[in-house]
């Protein structure tokens, strides 16, 4: 394995923990549920709502950045999955876990 490789996956990893770490945060504060009850309209369950999107927009990255370290140990990490084509290493240092690359991200 390339010392490159490592630094990718290192990061891949990183951006995971803290990925992880914030669904942690994120499921504590799903703990506190405000009341629903018939003619009572708490103001947190807005905040609740809130945290059940942004908890699942991060399991989300996280099965993205999961699968990116997998394509990484396997030598398919930067390949577009549309059209096998490279993907733009400046694209990747902003989307890590990406398998588009931009032209057929737009497409999209």
């Amino acid at each position: 394995m390339t010392t490159e490789t490592m630094t990718l996956k290192e990061r891949l990893q990183q951006e995971l923990n803290e990925t992880l770490a914030e669904i942690e945060r994120l499921e504590e504060r799903l703990g506190r549920k405000g009341d629903y009850g018939l003619g009572k309209g708490d103001p947190s369950i807005y905040e609740w709502e809130m945290c059940l999107a942004l908890k699942q927009r991060a399991e989300n990255k996280a099965r993205s950045l999961e699968e990116a370290l997998r394509r990484a140990d396997e030598g398919g990490y930067g390949v577009c999955d549309v059209c096998g084509q490279s993907i733009d290493p400046a694209r990747l240092a902003i989307l890590p876990h990406t398998k588009r690359c931009i032209s057929c991200a737009q497409k999209r």
